[in-house]
């Protein structure tokens, strides 16, 4: 049997509750049992993410691969899905699945990932292209982006007006506008949908390969949004943040093959949602005291630099 980190029992069971405790409880025997029905033998340390464990296997026949199970939630239903659509291009190769079990046996690729990079320029210029091979025509069944523009313009109206925030109306009605006009109708192209930087793997059968896919139909310039999020620490931490927040962009934009603009409106828009939702709920690793206040601060910040140039 596995030990299941206590990081990741922990982080569960405080967002989970009673749900994630019975989960925990029968983590164990699943992944016995996915071993047995597919053939493989533990291989290393357990790892996990946010929502999963990731358990480094060798499987008869075949090279080494990883066994990721994660917390049954809507937000992971998909996963699957996306990596059967890239079949390996840009992506890991799936071997195998259980949709049941939340479960899949993924090509195992390292542990470093593009948010070690120190290069700006580098870590834009790979996820871009990353992005660039991503956007393949979306499966049926995956949920639409643009079915979720009216409850994105309710919640930022809302939020906007109970939330005691920092941000002026200049900003908020940027990120409205964004919704309006962009949201609303959007390509049948499949997205990844959490495409930051530790999302994004060194590998030995390509360079660099993306994992953790939400699966989303939709805008690619969507997931530029979810890059430039992800390094507002970064660029507010630089000597000139504007300068980097727009080479950034600039550069991803170039890599994707994606119109700059837009790029930017979803970026700006990703901001402003991260400033609400963060005052309103907190964040995963900081769900409240003066950490989360410091990642709403740098939220806002992004979201004014963003506003400048949409």
């Amino acid at each position: 049997m596995i030990a299941t980190p206590e990081a990741f029992s922990r982080s569960t069971i405080e967002r989970e509750g009673e749900a994630g405790a019975a989960w925990l409880g029968e983590l164990p025997g699943i992944v016995e049992e996915l071993l047995g029905r597919w053939t493989c033998a533990p291989d290393g340390e357990v790892l996990h993410g946010g929502v999963g464990v990731i358990v480094p296997v060798r499987r008869e026949g075949h090279g080494p691969a990883v066994l990721k199970v994660s917390f049954p939630h809507p937000g992971n239903v998909h996963e699957p899905d996306a990596f059967a659509a890239w079949g390996g291009r840009g992506a890991v190769r799936m071997h195998e699945r259980d949709d049941a079990c939340f479960a899949m046996l993924l090509e195992r690729a390292r542990t470093s990932t593009l948010a070690e990079v120190e290069d700006g320029d580098r870590v834009a210029t790979v996820a871009g292209r990353i992005s660039r091979r991503l956007a393949v025509p979306a499966p049926d069944g995956l949920p639409r982006l643009r079915d979720r523009a009216g409850a994105w313009e309710a919640e930022l109206r809302k939020d906007a007006r109970e939330l005691t925030h920092t941000l002026s109306p200049y900003v908020v009605d940027a990120a409205l506008a964004t919704v309006r006009e962009l949201a609303g109708v959007q390509p049948d192209t499949l997205v990844h949908g959490d495409l930051h930087a530790g999302n994004i793997l060194r590998a030995d059968r390509e360079p660099w390969l993306a994992v953790d896919p939400k699966g989303y139909a939709g805008d690619p310039a969507y997931d530029g949004g979810t890059l430039l999020k992800s390094h507002a620490l970064r660029f507010l931490a630089g000597g000139d943040p504007r300068t980097l927040v727009h080479r950034t962009l600039d550069v991803f934009a170039e890599a994707a093959g994606l119109d700059r603009e837009r790029v930017g409106r979803w970026a700006q828009l990703h901001a402003v949602q991260t400033a609400f939702r963060g005052r309103r709920h907190g964040y995963r690793i900081a769900r409240s005291g003066p950490q989360r206040d410091r990642f709403t601060a740098y939220a806002d910040a992004l979201a004014r630099l963003l506003t400048e140039r949409i």
